[in-house]
């Protein structure tokens, strides 16, 4: 039986969820950015009309308003865009019992055997991009391949509201005449090298020698001569994001960044949401991982057990100190992400920091000498008050919506550090 492999992927994700909300938003060229008021930060989602502008994804604010003066802006809400991604996935739940979450905005589904039920994969295609606009009001492009890299392939084919079959048999025609930029998994970097190396076409990598490509890109390169010719044997695997075991953040850089201050910056911004997000939930967690991804795809992990904790402060320190210990600057990162992980309940125990720092007290915990007198940590006190800034700007948040306020250390017109949303 021919696998049929589906790749669901929500057009123009975030500023779609927001015309939902706010239908005035349809029509005109809107986008959804990092800081709309003070006119800062990156484009995180642009709709089609400002598209059709030269508006892009990541594109810095400045120059997206010289490009479209009028366009609408709007902040981010990504509890909102989390919610709906939940209902995106509890409608494709109802064609597949294989549903693969790559991210908040596509999913694999395996629809193979199930032909019977919903009809030919172009009938089954067409009845769940119906089922997601007529419940949620959401747009969707479906690529149809044997594989998974072909069915993500296909979904880029056509936008928005696509329906696009990409078999084995296709590939030569469909997918080897098209630019070795586009081709999934192939960041700028690995784009650049492969053109200096006179290939330009993912034609061109199909029959580039399999050893050059490995010796070349170590085990990318293996990956890479596989997918451009459209061999792909990974299984579509049932999988959600669970919040109740991690909450994370991670983002493509719009830049690969070897510069650490940079890169602690962006930790900052990650952990923020994620401290945000734990509080909401009444959770404290007591691991704090990170994840960097190279220029190469390969991809390191490291993690360190701390108090169970939800401050901004202690997951970002921890994401610091992973940091430093694995930071190499002759190695740039494409990706940088941190996780919470190994949760109790609200009523854990007070968080007592490493990093607080000394006041006068009568209280006897570490001693510290000064020039004039004898001071003393009172980290209860200190870890107090960092619940009660967190959580009054989890208030002004909630409220008035994320970019109202943020931390000192973050406001700055500097693209090349900002996080891309996908």
């Amino acid at each position: 039986m021919q696998k049929s492999i589906f790749l669901v992927d929500m057009n123009a994700y975030f500023i779609s969820c927001e015309m939902t909300r706010n239908p005035a938003l349809r029509g005109i060229p809107a986008a959804v950015a990092g800081d709309p008021d003070k006119r800062t930060g990156i484009i995180l989602a642009a709709n089609y009309e400002a598209r059709a502008l030269g508006v892009r994804t990541a594109m810095t604010l400045h120059e997206a308003l010289k490009r479209c003066p009028d366009l609408t802006l709007v902040p981010p809400d990504h509890h909102f865009y989390a919610e709906k991604s939940r209902e995106v996935m509890a409608i494709l739940d109802q064609f597949s019992p294989i549903v693969e979450q790559n991210s908040i905005d596509e999913a694999w589904l395996d629809m193979t055997g199930c032909e019977g039920l919903f009809g030919p994969p172009q009938v089954a295609a067409q009845k769940i991009m119906q089922a997601i606009d007529d419940q949620l009001g959401l747009w969707c492009s479906i690529g149809i391949s044997d594989n998974k890299f072909l069915a993500k392939m296909a979904s880029e084919m056509k936008k928005p509201q696509g329906i696009t079959e990409l078999r084995q048999a296709d590939v030569p025609r469909l997918l080897w005449p098209q630019p070795v930029r586009a081709m999934y998994g192939i960041g700028g970097k690995t784009a650049e090298k492969l053109e200096r190396l006179g290939v330009r076409t993912i034609g061109e990598l199909a029959r580039l020698d399999h050893q050059f490509l490995v010796q070349a890109f170590g085990k990318a390169g293996d990956e890479m001569h596989r997918h451009a010719n459209g061999i792909d044997d990974a299984p579509v695997q049932t999988r959600r994001y669970d919040e109740a075991k991690s909450i994370g953040r991670s983002t493509t850089l719009p830049e690969d960044v070897s510069d650490l201050v940079k890169a602690k910056l962006v930790i900052l911004e990650l952990a923020s949401e994620v401290g945000r997000r734990a509080r909401r939930a009444g959770s404290k967690g007591q691991t704090v991982q990170i994840t960097l991804k190279y220029t190469d795809f390969r991809v390191v992990t490291r993690q360190m057990t701390i108090e169970p904790t939800w401050l901004t402060d202690i997951i970002y320190q921890a994401g610091c100190t992973l940091l430093e210990q694995n930071w190499d600057a002759a190695r740039p990162v494409r990706l940088l992400g941190i996780s919470l992980s190994g949760f109790g309940r609200e009523d854990q125990p007070r968080q007592l920091s490493m990093f607080d720092q000394p006041t006068t007290s009568d209280q006897t915990t570490t001693t510290a000498r000064s020039t004039s007198n004898q001071t003393t940590v009172n980290p209860r006190s200190t870890a107090l008050k960092r619940e009660q800034l967190d959580k009054a700007m989890d208030d002004i948040c909630a409220k008035h919506g994320a970019g109202k306020i943020t931390r000192a250390a973050l406001i700055r017109d500097d693209s090349s550090h900002k996080p891309k949303q996908d």
